[in-house]
């Protein structure tokens, strides 16, 4: 018996197999009783119709006269002359019981003998079975009859061994099981190969993924079924992710190594002329506070860079941005109490980031807390989404600073970017904010603002558009 506990370990072709076939044996279950119930029903129409022929052979040949039947010629049917021939004739009357009977029956026994005394209407059948005292059965006909005088009214009954249908009806349960069999098989050796076909799709799939994890194959490729399309594509964007995630721990770790040798460097040489006087002692070990404050700052931004997930697949959430960009506004007003900076905000509540919030917050908090820092008491921002220009969400962020200038521009959306080759100031953050945007597939470009700053676009298209 398949349980839940146990269920997991099946397969879904064994599943699909376990399922048709329940299935299929109750249908052709179903099936077999249906057709034997209905041949049954047949077999027993017909014999009452062959008793019913029986029976007006009966009535022509009959005769009655002072108180008695007779029969002026011998009766068509051999089988009424032939003693315990298996067909046998009665002529009774409800109130008086048995008046005739044929030769057949001379030595024939009713279990029941009310039979023979049932009231049938006049012109009515009447068919039933019954039991000999042989203990076989018989199927029974009785006809009610008016005689000629208008007066007296008779019963005649003929009965049959039923022994004959009952092999013919038994000979077809077997051929007809038998059939039913051989179709149930031949249904069974056809949706196993049916099912293989249908199934050929995830095994291929599952083939490329084990190819894909030996490095035989970069993605999922081929032409899937439609039904397959969206999840190939999900996997796609998965094994992208992964891919670029290792290649950023790479990047990153492989930039920190490098950034760090000129610090290092520095402090060495240091250590290695420190001079015993005390002032230049004291300017030496300023010159290593700074080289190790450089280090501490490229160690955070490395690490920062490193740790950025890329939330761009099928699993991403949908963040509302307002309430994101509220929060990271209420926080910069705090920190920049003294600066009284005007904020100027133009945000749908309608926008949506397909990622992760924390991404969104780090991305709106670094160009923000440029902004403010380096703004002078002036900043707009505005959130768009599915604008005329752009399909998707589109974040703008302007300040009335002194800008960067625009031979840095190109230069500070560089992926990869090391900190220590950074321009001073807004450098490092929007380096990080650029690692964000390009994780996401989207679009950063800086120029310059109407306050006659620096203007911070941000564009992120929309999952439908990817």
């Amino acid at each position: 018996m398949i349980t839940p506990a146990n269920s997991s370990h099946y397969s879904i072709q064994t599943r699909l197999v376990i399922s048709f076939s329940i299935l299929l044996f109750v249908f052709l279950g179903l099936t077999g009783v249906v057709l034997d119930r209905a041949f049954r029903n047949s077999i027993e129409a017909g014999a009452s119709e062959r008793l019913q022929v029986q029976i007006y052979l009966l009535l022509a040949a009959a005769e009655f006269s002072d108180d008695e039947f007779y029969f002026l010629e011998d009766l068509r049917e051999p089988r009424f002359n032939q003693l315990n021939s298996g067909l046998y004739g009665f002529i009774s009357r409800p109130s008086l019981g048995e008046l005739w009977r044929s030769d057949s029956a001379e030595v024939f026994s009713l279990a029941d003998s009310q039979v023979l005394r049932q009231s049938v209407l006049v012109g009515e059948n009447q068919f039933s079975k019954t039991m000999g005292e042989n203990s076989e059965e018989y199927f029974v006909l009785s006809y009610g009859v008016l005689w000629e005088n208008g007066i007296s009214e008779y019963n005649f009954t003929v009965m049959e061994n039923a022994a004959g249908y009952y092999s013919e009806i038994l000979n077809f349960r077997t051929n007809l099981w038998s059939w039913l069999g051989g179709v149930a098989f031949l249904l069974l050796l056809i949706q196993f190969f049916l099912m293989r076909w249908g199934l050929s799709p995830l095994h291929r799939m599952a083939r490329d993924l084990k190819q894909i994890e030996t490095g035989e194959k970069n993605q999922l490729a081929g032409n899937y079924p439609q039904e397959l399309q969206g999840v190939t594509k999900n996997l796609n964007v998965l094994i992208g992710t992964e891919r670029k995630q290792q290649e950023r721990y790479r990047t990153t770790m492989g930039d920190l190594a490098h950034s760090l040798k000129t610090p290092l460097a520095v402090i060495a040489g240091i250590m290695q002329t420190l001079s015993v006087t005390k002032e230049e002692s004291i300017e030496q070990l300023g010159v290593v506070e700074e080289q190790l404050g450089r280090m501490n700052q490229i160690v955070s931004y490395q690490l920062q860079r490193a740790v950025q997930s890329n939330q761009r697949s099928a699993l991403a959430k949908q963040v509302p941005v307002k309430p994101v960009v509220e929060k990271v506004l209420n926080a910069l007003a705090k920190v920049y109490k003294d600066k009284s900076v005007s904020v100027a905000t133009q945000l749908d509540s309608k926008a949506l980031f397909h990622g992760d919030e924390r991404d969104l917050l780090e991305v709106l908090g670094n160009v923000l807390d440029n902004a403010f820092k380096y703004g002078r008491g002036e900043v707009r921002i505005s959130i768009d989404s599915e604008s005329a220009e752009f399909q998707g969400l589109e974040i703008v962020i302007e300040d009335n600073g002194y800008g960067i200038s625009e031979q840095k521009h190109e230069f500070v959306l560089q992926r990869g970017a090391r900190a220590d080759t950074l321009v001073q100031g807004q450098g490092i953050g929007l380096a990080v904010v650029t690692d964000i945007v390009s994780s996401y597939d989207g679009t950063i470009v800086v120029g310059f603002s109407e306050l006659r700053g620096a203007k911070i676009t941000m564009l992120f298209a929309s999952p439908s558009q990817t």
